[in-house]
């Protein structure tokens, strides 16, 4: 019998353990969990991400050019797909992202609708 508790992650091991756990509870088939595995597994789940949070967390860029290239990155874009997002050319966004070209304001409101960015994140790092 599994308990519902929140198990503590103290270690690199203990986090192996969870997370083989949690691939074992998964292989089972989301079908073929009883209430008690659902809740284990979400208790599991939890904790690692905690952990996780602790461990493995990324820091924040630091640069308008760093958060954008993270955007980028978390919506698995290329570069050009990316400059036809925003409306600007290839050569601008690269301009803009190596330092060499300032952003406008258009190119500003772009960022922030598109890429979701913090208004006060822009305003600070223009």
């Amino acid at each position: 019998m599994t308990t519902n508790l929140r198990p503590v992650i103290s270690s690199e091991r203990d986090y192996d353990m969870v997370m083989e756990e949690i691939h074992a509870l998964m292989k089972k088939g989301e079908q073929h969990l009883t209430e008690e595995d659902v809740n284990h597994l979400q208790s599991l789940v939890a904790a690692a991400q905690q952990y996780e949070d602790a461990h493995y967390a990324l820091p924040m860029p630091t640069t308008l050019a760093g958060m954008i290239e993270m955007k980028m990155f978390e919506m698995n874009m290329k570069q050009k797909e990316l400059a036809a997002l925003l409306g600007v050319t290839e050569s601008k966004l690269s301009q803009i992202l190596n330092g060499k070209r300032e952003p406008d304001a258009t190119f500003l409101k772009a960022i922030y609708r598109h890429l979701k960015i913090d208004p006060k994140f822009i305003l600070e790092h223009i």
